[in-house]
């Protein structure tokens, strides 16, 4: 079974300095047929004008990862850590007992324009920590790579949940394949382009929930990115 979300029917916000479009209820968004999906709880896709950003905040007990499509995004946290991610670079901030964090657009003139994602954690209490990588356009190329993983397989990031999240950088007209092992799940979102997953065609922004389905395939109709979740 596949439920697409159309990328127009997300909730919307836009602050004049945030301007954020929303898979699942957050903040003042409330839809109760959209609370999040598996361990995945928040889909933001967001824009951040230049010289703007989130200032120091707190979070616990959730795993937030953050992709950066254009821009640069500026962070700072109460470990100690400070760094600007770049296009293509990830971050996951492990938030467990509890952290603070600002993350800024350094730039005068560009808008900063990522992804925030977090999944609930498999446990409460974890110790706070903080990772950023990037992966190289070749390893993404026509294939899915993994990004982050429980274990932090093959360099990925490391979440504290059952859960893996791939990368894909398709070419238009290449094909994907991905097995759904039984009992488990998978979310798609496409980041940019148009993709056609299981004869369903998704467009830039749309995402789609996936349960009970062995195989997925997935093939770009125009050059496209796309993440994919591999849920319990």
């Amino acid at each position: 079974m596949i439920e697409i979300r159309k990328a127009n029917d997300r909730g919307h916000a836009d602050h004049g300095w945030l301007n954020s479009y929303h898979t699942f209820s957050f903040a003042s968004y409330r839809d109760p047929k959209h609370m999040g999906f598996r361990s995945l709880r928040v889909m933001n896709e967001d824009r951040v004008a230049a010289g703007q950003g989130f200032g120091e905040h707190a979070h616990d007990n959730m795993e937030i990862v953050s992709y950066v499509l254009e821009g640069a995004l500026e962070h700072k946290d109460s470990l100690g850590n400070g760094e600007v991610l770049q296009p293509g670079e990830f971050q996951r901030i492990s938030a467990g007992t509890g952290i603070t964090h600002s993350e800024f657009n350094p730039s005068k003139r560009e808008p900063t324009h990522f992804y925030q994602i977090w999944l609930l954690p498999k446990s409460q209490g974890i110790e706070p920590s903080y990772e950023q990588k990037h992966f190289a356009d070749a390893e993404l190329t026509n294939a899915l790579r993994v990004v982050a993983s429980p274990d932090g397989r093959d360099g990925s990031l490391s979440i504290h949940q059952d859960a893996s999240i791939f990368l894909s950088k398709l070419e238009s007209g290449h094909s994907i394949r991905h097995t759904i092992p039984s009992g488990r799940h998978a979310w798609l979102q496409v980041l940019r382009g148009s993709v056609t997953l299981n004869g369903d065609t998704l467009e830039t922004s749309d995402g789609a929930a996936i349960s009970d389905e062995t195989e997925l395939n997935i093939t770009a109709n125009s050059d496209a990115e796309v993440m994919l979740f591999d849920l319990t």
